[in-house]
């Protein structure tokens, strides 16, 4: 169902709380103005009333007027300035030169402002009354009086524009003070959002980092609100990578397991196979094999491209374990790598295709080993290098040494399947390896791999 609201939280936010603040706003101009209005117009009633308590204290207990005592003061006495006043008693009228026209008027809305002073008499009524004459708006306060020579009404009335010149002049600056502090409410309500939803853009971080490789979780510090959605996240998190895993190890399980017997098999087949045809049905289980291979280390948890592992602990632990297995053989390794450099393989391959690496120069050299590893000039990988100082391999020999399946040890005084292990491995992470000759005289076996972002994020 479509919804005039964006489509996004901050837009909808930022919607509804403009909204709100714009009704609240207006109901406040509206309040305060009607308070005011009701503020000046008892003031002017108050003023009405003070008349017409004058003027009664001309009628006489039978309702006759005593003229001796009517004062025509200001600003009754102005025949143009709205002000005037009447008494009707007895059939007869007594007013000022601006009198309120009785057939004109009419009782405003809202509720009547009684002075106190005649409403203690019980035989007083008086009533509020609005018209429009020569004079413009006017507003009137009436009282009729009770008496025995028949009911007397007095009407006292003034400007409506006594009232509506001060109401005008207090909500020109009433309307501009609520202006702007509906800007300055617009502004907060625009930090708020930004600040209130900002955990929201770093848990989007937060994912981006998983999915690059750069982390394996949500953080924990997460909002109260978030909190149980990171913590349902990182649940599924682990749990996909504990599902993957083990599904990976199975079936790497199973093509490691064949990969070495197929390529024994491969080279114990060329005297029963003179057509060849036995060769290629085991090129093509080892092809067959070594593609799910590649499948399940492609479905660790992120990808290929997802997982980030520091090079300086795994070469660390591999040369410490190396040298303990070669204890018998007097090889030096220096390892010069920084520490920060980090691919984007899998911590399990790299063991395999570094310790594939490193095995064949601890078993052909002659006493010193050299690993150094940098980024190359464009920063997209880690060029990584093993020399040894043995005998090293024939430039047309190394082709064949890297191929799958082949090996140059078959008489137990070459290399094995380790090189040919370890290139599969780099391909299957978008790098190369290749082999030249050492600097220190013997093999170097040149990896390059996709780096990868810092762990640290």
């Amino acid at each position: 169902m479509r919804t005039l609201l964006p489509r996004s939280l901050y837009g909808r936010l930022l919607v509804t709380a403009l909204l709100a603040t714009l009704a609240a706003l207006a109901f406040a101009a509206f309040a305060i103005g009607t308070v005011l209005d009701r503020f000046v117009m008892h003031g002017l009633d108050q003023r009405l009333d003070a008349q017409i308590a004058v003027l009664a204290q001309a009628i006489r207990p039978d309702g006759s007027v005593e003229r001796g005592r009517l004062v025509l003061a200001a600003p009754y006495d102005d025949p143009h300035g709205g002000w005037g006043w009447r008494i009707d008693a007895q059939g007869k009228t007594i007013a000022s030169p601006a009198p309120p026209d009785l057939d004109a008027m009419h009782p405003p809305p809202g509720p009547r402002f009684d002075p106190p002073a005649l409403a203690e008499r019980r035989d007083a009524h008086v009533r509020a009354l609005d018209w429009r004459d020569r004079h413009g708006p006017r507003h009137a306060r009436s009282l009729t009086l009770a008496t025995p020579g028949g009911p007397v009404r007095i009407t006292a009335s003034a400007p409506r524009a006594i009232v509506d010149r001060p109401l005008r002049a207090a909500m020109v600056p009433l309307l501009g003070s609520l202006l702007l502090l509906g800007g300055a409410l617009a502004v907060a309500t625009l930090v708020q959002l930004r600040i209130g939803l900002r955990p929201l853009a770093k848990m989007r971080e937060s994912l981006a980092a998983i999915r690059s490789g750069a982390a394996t979780a949500l953080p924990d510090t997460q909002p109260t609100e978030l909190a149980p959605l990171a913590h349902e996240i990182n649940a599924l998190l682990a749990e996909n990578a504990a599902a993957l895993a083990n599904a990976r190890g199975h079936v790497a399980n199973l093509a490691h397991g064949l990969k070495t017997p197929l390529a024994t098999l491969a080279l114990a087949l060329p005297p029963h196979d003179p057509d060849g045809a036995l060769r290629a049905q085991v090129a093509r289980i080892d092809r067959a094999v070594r593609h799910h291979l590649g499948r399940a280390r492609a479905a660790t948890p992120g990808g290929a491209m997802r997982v980030a592992t520091s090079l300086a602990p795994v070469l660390a632990d591999l040369a410490d374990a190396l040298a303990r297995i070669h204890a018998d053989r007097p090889v030096t390794a220096a390892v010069t790598i920084d520490p920060a450099l980090t691919v984007a393989v899998d911590r399990q391959d790299l063991d395999e295709l570094l310790g594939n690496l490193l095995d064949n120069g601890w078993r052909w050299a002659a006493g010193r080993i050299a690993v150094t590893a940098a980024r190359t000039a464009e920063g997209r990988f880690v060029r990584l290098s093993v020399e040894d100082d043995g005998a090293g391999i024939p430039p047309e020999a190394r082709a064949a040494a890297l191929a799958a399946g082949q090996r140059l040890d078959e008489r137990g005084d070459g290399h094995g399947f380790g090189l040919s292990i370890a290139s599969e491995l780099a391909m299957l992470y978008g790098g190369t390896l290749t082999l030249e000759s050492a600097s220190l005289g013997g093999l170097a076996a040149i990896v390059t791999l996709p780096t990868a972002p810092s762990a640290n994020v």
